[in-house]
């Protein structure tokens, strides 16, 4: 059902799974926005801008690091901004520009500038009929709300924002804000740069979300909660993270940027869960554990670092008994001595 809503509206969005161009855009137009220059077939075009870890054939992508450049230059991007010209393009075609995060910034600005909302409802958003819509909820430029949803006051659903059907979205809830992401630089005055988020999100049917819970948008790609998804008060889900279908998140969870959660996934509260990681289906994680790395379905976890929690438990029994063995450590010196 989401997928007919998506593409019933589509005509309102410039992108859907990515940050995409409303028409192709040829590689030389780019070069000449942000003052690079190019290497290669300036007239081949581009479909849009995308992250390394969300690029698609025909989309750019940009690198500024020796120590990224092979990974993007061997990457599913088409086209690549580089801040020097390099021997191996791997097919790509290049344009070479002094500022590639500034290079990126230009086209997002260009090709998604910011839209202040002027009211309450944009006029741009597409709201079902049997949708409610609450007072003192703000809805923004080009959102989708689907049937029979339930949107309460003082809700902030953020531009490009898609809403499937019988969702219910709590007070206080914010989607769709900007990425925490920052270009880093420790040669300039102010070290922490805001990368501009292109992105968006996407509620799946049959999602709750409670209140006071935000999700930021993607960075380039999209944020996407499964469908039947249950979230509850005061959590967090950061930038492209994916969360399956049937899952239950309980309130104070924070989950960090690019991450995967899977099907039927429970994260009791408190829990935090790193960036760029994966969660195998249908594990539950106990409350107040930090996951730390990618973990294997189906199993139970608990603890920080996250592990199995038969094994934590076992843990937590030798550690009680650290006490006793060094008193029979010092009763056995005792006997030697004596």
């Amino acid at each position: 059902m989401l997928e007919m809503l998506i593409q019933f509206n589509n005509s309102n969005f410039e992108y859907l799974t990515a940050m995409k161009f409303k028409t192709p855009v040829s590689v030389e137009s780019i070069a000449q926005l942000i003052g690079g220059k190019v290497v290669g077939d300036g007239n081949a075009v581009c479909s849009g801008i995308n992250e390394i870890h969300k690029v698609e054939a025909g989309d750019l992508c940009f690198v500024d690091h020796p120590k990224y450049y092979e990974k993007c230059l061997r990457s599913a991007a088409s086209y690549i901004i580089i801040d020097k010209a390099v021997e191996e393009t791997y097919g790509k075609t290049i344009i070479v520009c002094d500022q590639p995060f500034e290079a990126y910034q230009t086209i997002i600005s260009h090709f998604n500038p910011f839209a202040a909302v002027s009211q309450s409802i944009s006029a741009s958003a597409s709201i079902a009929a049997t949708a409610l819509v609450m007072p003192g909820a703000i809805v923004g430029n080009h959102v989708v709300i689907g049937e029979h949803s339930i949107i309460f006051p003082n809700a902030v659903i953020l531009d490009h924002t898609i809403i499937g059907n019988h969702v219910t979205i709590h007070s206080g809830a914010v989607l769709g804000a900007d990425a925490f992401y920052y270009n880093t630089k420790k040669n300039r005055e102010v070290w922490y740069k805001k990368m501009l988020s292109g992105g968006h999100v996407v509620i799946e049917d049959d999602v709750e979300i409670g209140a006071n819970t935000c999700i930021d948008r993607g960075v380039t790609h999209e944020t996407r909660i499964g469908r039947g998804t249950k979230i509850d008060n005061l959590v967090q889900i950061g930038h492209d993270v994916v969360v399956g279908s049937n899952c239950i998140i309980a309130a104070q969870v924070g989950v960090a940027g690019a991450t995967t959660i899977g099907n039927g996934v429970t994260l009791w509260g408190q829990v935090g869960v790193n960036k760029t990681i994966h969660l195998g289906d249908n594990i539950q994680v106990l409350g107040q554990s930090g996951v730390t790395a990618s973990l294997a379905p189906g199993k139970m976890y608990m603890g920080y670092p996250a592990e199995e929690a038969s094994v934590k438990r076992r843990e937590f029994v030798w550690i009680k008994r650290i006490a006793n063995l060094w008193d029979r450590v010092a009763q056995l010196e005792k006997r030697i001595e004596g």
